[in-house]
C-alpha cells in the first residue's frame, strides 16, 4: 500500500497510486513498506529478470505477467543491446551508462516502462474513457514521456518545457514527435514555473472534475509518479552486480553513489535501494550552480528564493526538486505533520527550515556538493584527454563533484557515477570542453564534429533531427496553462 506524505488522502494500491499520479490534494505517494532484497540471490538474473523481481515487489496488486510484460521492454529492439545499463570503467570510478536508450538520455529506463504500468493501472479509473498525461520538463523526460506514449490508445500527451531552457537538440527531439496523441507546448518561464502550474492542475479538484465529466483522468509522467520512479531503482542493483561480476568490488562490499541531480528522483531511488538491502555506503549529490540542495545539506534551510541560472546541464536547472519531499518523509521519521508545514512554507514564503535531527538524519543518508561552469568544461576535458572517455555536462558535474567529495573525505570506497545523457545531446558544450575552436554555431556540425574528433558513433535517435518536420505549439504563459489545457481537450 502507498501512503501520502503529507497524510491528506487515504492509503492507495499499487495501481491507484500509479494512476492519480500524486496526490490530488498536494503530497507524493510514498510505500508504507520497503521490501528487501538480497543482491546474492539476485546474481545470474538478466535486466528483464532483476525488474520484473523489482516490480513485482513493490507492486503486488498486479498480475505477475502484466510485471513480466512491463519488463521485457529492455531488450535489444528497444535499447541499443542486450545490457540497456553498461557499468564501465573509466579510471578508479564506474560510469553507469544510462543513455542506451531511444532519446538517449537516462528517462528512458523509466518511460519505457511506465506506459505499460499505467495502462493496467488505469483499469481502476473506470469511470474514465481517456488519460491526459501532463509533463513538465527540464528537457529529456520531455521526449522520453512523449516517445513512451506515442499514439497509445486511450491515452493523451502534453508537454510543457521552459522556452529557453533546453538545449537545441532536447528541443528539437520534442517538437518532432509525429504522434497524433502528442502536443509539445514551450513556456515563457523556467522549468520551476513549469512544474509547479502543473502540479497546481493535479492539485484542482474544480479541474479534475470539470476533466472527469468529459471522460478525462489526469495522471504524470514526471518522477512524482510511484510508476515513474519504480524503474529507476532497478538500475542501482544491475550495477553492483556487474562491479562484483567484473571484480571492481568484492561481494559484500559497499559502494558509493553519486548522481546529478535535478528533481531529486534518480539518486531517491538509488537511496530506496539502499534500504531495501543493497550495499551503498554513500550518496553524493551533485549540483550545478542552482545549488538549492547543496545548501540545504549544509544549513538545513531549503530556500529557492535566489537567482535562477539557465546552464550547460539544463535538466538541473530546478529549484524546487519536487522528489526531495519523499527523502524528506523518510529524514524526519515519516512524519506527516512535518511535511504538511515546510511544505506550505516553501509555497507560501519559497523557503523553510527541517529541525536537527532530520537535518543529522539527511547528512549521514547523503552528502552534496555542486560545480561551476568553469569546472564543467575543465573535467569534460580532464576526462577525455586522460581516458578518451566523453562526458555530457551532467555527468560531468558528477564527476567534479565526486573528486572534491574523494578529496575532502579521504573516502577511498569504489564509486559509480550515473551518468544520465549522451554527450551528444549536449555536443556544443562537450566540444567547447575538448576543443573550443571546433565548435560551431550550427548544432547540428557540432554533432558531426564531435563525432570526427572522438570516434564515438552518434546515437540512432538523435541521427536526421535537423531535417524533421517540427509540431510544437505556440509558446503560453505559465498562468495560462490551465486554460490551454481546457481549450485543446474540451
Amino acid at each position: 500500500m502507498y501512503e501520502s506524505t503529507r497524510g491528506n488522502y487515504p492509503e492507495q494500491t499499487g495501481k491507484e497510486a500509479i494512476a492519480l499520479g500524486m496526490v490530488p490534494v498536494g503530497g507524493l505517494f510514498v510505500p508504507k513498506h520497503y521490501p528487501k532484497i538480497n543482491w546474492e540471490e539476485i546474481r545470474g538474473l538478466t535486466y528483464p529478470e532483476l525488474a520484473q523481481l523489482i516490480f513485482q515487489s513493490y507492486l503486488p496488486d498486479f498480475e505477475k505477467e502484466k510485471c513480466i510484460e512491463a519488463s521485457e521492454i529492455y531488450n535489444n529492439k528497444v535499447f541499443d543491446s542486450d545490457n540497456p545499463a553498461p557499468l564501465v570503467r573509466v579510471g578508479k570510478m564506474g560510469i553507469l551508462e544510462l543513455w542506451h536508450g531511444p532519446t538517449a538520455a537516462f528517462k528512458d529506463m523509466a518511460l519505457q516502462v511506465l506506459p505499460r504500468l499505467l495502462g493496467e493501472s488505469m483499469k481502476v479509473l473506470t469511470k474514465t474513457d481517456r488519460v491526459l498525461i501532463l509533463v513538465a520538463t527540464s528537457g529529456d523526460t520531455g521526449k522520453a514521456a512523449l516517445e513512451g506514449f506515442k499514439n497509445v490508445k486511450g491515452t493523451e500527451i502534453m508537454v510543457f518545457y521552459p522556452e529557453h531552457g533546453v538545449s537545441t537538440v532536447q528541443e528539437r527531439q520534442m517538437t518532432t514527435t509525429d504522434g497524433v496523441n502528442t502536443r509539445v507546448v514551450p513556456v515563457m518561464g523556467n522549468f520551476d514555473q513549469c512544474q509547479s502550474a502543473v502540479k497546481e492542475i493535479f492539485a484542482s479538484s474544480k479541474l479534475r472534475s470539470t476533466f472527469n465529466q468529459q471522460g478525462i483522468a489526469f495522471s504524470s509522467a514526471n518522477s512524482i509518479n510511484w510508476g515513474r520512479l519504480l524503474p529507476q531503482i532497478v538500475y542501482y542493483f544491475w550495477a553492483y552486480l556487474q562491479a562484483v561480476e567484473s571484480q571492481a568490488l568484492r561481494p559484500g562490499e559497499e559502494m558509493n553513489v553519486v548522481v546529478p541531480t535535478g528533481n531529486f528522483g534518480n539518486i531517491l531511488a538509488a537511496y530506496y535501494a539502499k534500504i531495501m538491502g543493497l550495499p551503498i555506503n554513500k550518496l553524493i549529490c551533485a549540483s550545478n550552480e542552482n545549488n538549492v540542495l547543496t545548501d540545504f545539506f549544509a544549513e538545513g534551510i531549503y530556500n529557492r528564493n535566489r537567482p535562477f541560472y539557465v546552464t550547460s546541464s539544463p535538466s538541473m536547472d530546478i529549484l524546487i526538486s519536487s522528489n526531495f519531499e519523499r527523502f524528506l518523509y523518510e529524514m524526519s521519521g515519516r512524519r506527516p505533520d512535518k511535511i504538511s508545514k515546510w511544505y506550505k512554507d516553501l509555497q507560501e514564503r519559497g523557503a523553510f527550515m527541517v529541525d536537527s535531527d532530520t537535518l543529522a538524519k539527511a547528512r549521514d543518508a547523503v552528502d552534496a556538493g555542486w560545480a561551476n561552469e568553469a569546472e564543467v568544461l575543465k573535467v569534460i576535458d580532464a576526462v577525455y584527454q586522460e581516458y578518451s572517455y566523453v562526458l555530457d555536462p551532467h555527468t560531468a558535474v558528477a564527476v567534479k563533484v565526486y573528486d572534491d567529495y574523494a578529496k575532502k573525505s579521504g573516502d577511498q570506497t569504489y564509486t559509480i557515477i550515473a551518468s544520465t545523457a549522451s554527450p551528444y545531446k549536449f555536443a556544443k558544450t562537450v566540444l567547447a570542453g575538448i576543443d573550443a575552436s571546433a565548435v560551431s554555431g550550427d548544432e547540428w556540425i557540432n554533432l558531426k564534429k564531435l563525432s570526427e574528433i572522438t570516434g564515438w558513433a552518434i546515437p540512432q535517435g538523435l541521427q536526421g533531427l535537423e531535417d524533421k518536420q517540427t509540431f510544437g505549439m505556440s509558446h503560453v504563459s505559465p498562468d495560462k496553462i490551465s486554460e490551454l489545457i481546457k481549450k485543446v481537450y474540451i
